[in-house]
């Protein structure tokens, strides 16, 4: 059985296999379209569909689907799509197609697993929001179906497309400010649900069993979504998830750190103590990587200012936002922000490498869907391909167990297991609702 009639089987669908397996090559030649279907199409899903639509004027890319559990989302994005996409409401439908290529999944937090597991099961290549996964276990589980169906899978953490994050891994890889030793990385804190509501009927155009999916069921409360699912533990897991994705993915790629990882994680902070989101207010996380050896700090808050004073962020125009310091033994670099958009200082920005210097990964046209797309058409590893992504959510994954544990946590990062802590092994994974399951 193929692998696409396989999935179907397993997923109770028709047994069908994608167009693109069906050439000789096995994928889309250069000069070929890729057809691709979306789900999730709120929120940064909404962004991903509006960049498909605009490049369909090219004539490469051909968005033939959407599909969205919020019926008002969901007919805003056929509507922007056009006449030739079908609207689905059900993920597993919009999979079963023949004709599509490849999906970008921007779904909640907690979706993004399954969904990427079942869409690589059935042929396709994927796009998935970041943070990759909520779990150690779901992040093996989408290694091991990129690899088992060689599809190319790209997270979203956009910054590493971006100029002036080329500009700083340059800058940091020529040796410029030396020996990185440590990262430190800021954020501001996060809300508190300070206006508790009961508990109630969900809209009628929401299906909460489908938006539920791999979780355990709860009844619907407008405190876990649409947006706000980021401030529980179980479907977003707070500002560390979020941005942390974005910052610390920067971090493990300039560090070349995305195959190893931290040997022990320590965290600290506060956490709600009424209403229904129950992520960290504040917290550091301490993380230590060994050979080589250096440290990455997560601080929320942290501020820009030990590093920039008030009177250069002024004359810059910038503020504290997001970012991380990078501290070297010559010099240091600041990189701000790292999703929409990635910010650095001038003398990274104006640097040149030099003859017989180190070069980096680019990503073409600086644009972090273009270099998927390369990925589709030749087979090259995206620049957050699902390794990355996985590495970088394991980050954020380890540091709110330690908190919530209240104790450090000792990693093995080649085999990617918490050792000489029963407990903390048994919470690498937690249980999923049939049918939305790996």
């Amino acid at each position: 059985m193929g692998q696409a009639a396989a999935a179907g089987a397993v997923l109770g669908l028709p047994q069908i296999v994608p167009s693109r397996v069906l050439g000789a090559a096995g994928r889309p030649g250069a000069n070929d379209r890729i057809v691709i279907g979306h789900i999730g199409v709120g929120g940064m899903g909404g962004g991903h569909l509006d960049y498909t639509v605009a490049r369909m004027k090219r004539g490469d890319v051909q968005v033939v689907a959407v599909c969205d559990c919020d019926s008002r989302r969901l007919a805003g994005a056929l509507e922007k799509a056009g006449p030739q996409a079908k609207a689905y409401r059900d993920y597993r439908e919009l999979l079963a197609r023949s004709d599509m290529d490849a999906v970008v999944i921007a779904t909640p937090d907690h979706w993004h697993a399954v969904q990427t597991v079942h869409a690589a099961e059935s042929g396709k290549h994927v796009y998935v929001e970041k943070p990759a996964c909520c779990t150690i276990e779901e992040g093996k589980a989408m290694v091991e179906a990129g690899k088992r169906n060689r599809v190319a899978i790209q997270v979203g953490s956009q910054g590493r497309s971006q100029k002036e994050a080329y500009q700083a891994h340059l800058y940091i890889a020529n040796g410029m400010i030396g020996q990185v030793r440590k990262v430190t990385c800021w954020h501001y804190a996060s809300d508190v649900d300070r206006n508790p509501v009961p508990d109630r009927e969900p809209p009628a155009e929401l299906d909460w069993d489908m938006w539920l999916g791999p979780m355990r069921w709860r009844p619907y409360n407008p405190r876990y979504c649409h947006g706000t699912f980021r401030w529980v533990m179980e479907s977003g897991g707070g500002q560390i998830r979020d941005r942390g994705a974005h910052v610390m993915s920067n971090a493990l790629h300039f560090m070349n750190a995305d195959q190893t990882g931290p040997v022990t994680v320590e965290a600290r902070g506060t956490l709600p103590k009424k209403g229904l989101w129950d992520t960290a207010i504040d917290m550091e996380v301490v993380y230590e990587f060994k050979n080589p050896d250096w440290t990455m700090v997560w601080a929320q808050p942290g501020k820009m200012t030990p590093y920039f004073d008030e009177a250069k962020k002024k004359m810059l125009g910038i503020r504290d936002g997001y970012g991380a310091v990078y501290q070297g033994d010559k010099d240091s670099l600041i990189v701000w922000v790292g999703d929409g958009q990635v910010f650095t200082e001038m003398k990274a920005v104006d640097f040149r490498k030099p003859a017989g210097g180190v070069d980096v990964y680019r990503s073409p046209s600086f644009d972090h869907h273009e270099d998927w797309f390369q990925g589709i058409r030749t087979g090259k590893k995206t620049v957050m391909n699902i390794e990355g992504g996985v590495a970088t959510a394991n980050l954020t994954v380890l540091g709110n167990l330690s908190l919530v544990l209240g104790r450090k946590l000792q990693w093995d990062p080649v085999k990617q297991e918490i050792v000489g802590d029963e407990q903390a092994r048994r919470m690498m994974s937690r249980p999923q609702r049939h049918p939305y399951s790996l």
